[in-house]
């Protein structure tokens, strides 16, 4: 069971959503716009948060962004807007999943058991040490050497994922489906600027590589500089 919490403006959707998801075991609060939305996610985060784009008060990216300043519970951005710039900006803005309209209760129901079985498997160990890098999931704080890093919600979450497979390397076609939650692909340029950015915050270059690794036309690993 979880907490979930629906920010949806259609009423018919909204409580045909919230009885689908009672009746499979789970907790629903309700509200129709961000502002009662963002109130309820500030009172207690919950497990999920499932939130519609289209909100009659405030743009659902914007929504996204001023959720993310005040928790970081996971979400699901639920949208009719389907175009590949839509998505990927929401999922930039800090969604961890998205889906898109029209869609059954058994689709974002099974959307949310997945997505909580994977923010409860990296719950598991919630913090990753590779050499003098340490990566804390709990309190999404990244710090090297013993000097705090500040990264962006992406940056983080695309290194917390290499670091969770140090040494090994990922590719850009699994590092788009599992951080950016593309599962048809999508521009590598995004992964590539987003490592660039990342290399940058290590405090590194791509010809004085220490920590993070590029492998041409292949993807990326983090490595201890020290092993």
């Amino acid at each position: 069971m979880a907490l979930v919490t629906l920010i949806e403006d259609d009423d018919a959707i909204r409580s045909a959503l919230r009885t689908a998801l009672v009746e499979r075991g789970h907790a629903v609060r309700v509200a129709a716009t961000a502002a009662d939305g963002l109130l309820l996610v500030s009172e207690s985060a919950g497990d999920v948060v499932v939130l519609d784009l289209g909100l009659p008060d405030v743009d659902g990216h914007q929504a996204l962004k001023m959720l993310r300043s005040i928790s970081s519970v996971p979400v699901i951005v639920a949208t009719a807007r389907d175009d590949e710039r839509e998505i990927v900006h929401a999922l930039d803005s800090g969604a961890d999943e998205y889906i898109v309209k029209p869609f059954s209760a058994a689709q974002l129901e099974a959307r949310i058991r997945a997505l909580l079985r994977r923010v409860r498997g990296v719950e598991a160990n919630p913090k990753l040490t590779v050499g003098g890098l340490t990566v804390d999931l709990g309190r999404r704080t990244a710090t090297l050497d013993g000097s705090a890093l500040e990264l962006s919600r992406k940056e983080f979450d695309l290194l917390h994922y290499l670091a969770a497979r140090s040494g090994s390397v990922v590719t850009k076609r699994e590092l788009l489906t599992e951080v950016w939650r593309q599962p048809y692909g999508g521009a590598d340029r995004t992964v590539d600027v987003h490592l660039s950015w990342l290399r940058r915050k290590l405090g590194e270059s791509a010809s004085k590589p220490r920590y993070l690794r590029v492998v041409r036309g292949v993807g990326a690993q983090l490595v201890d500089p020290g092993a």
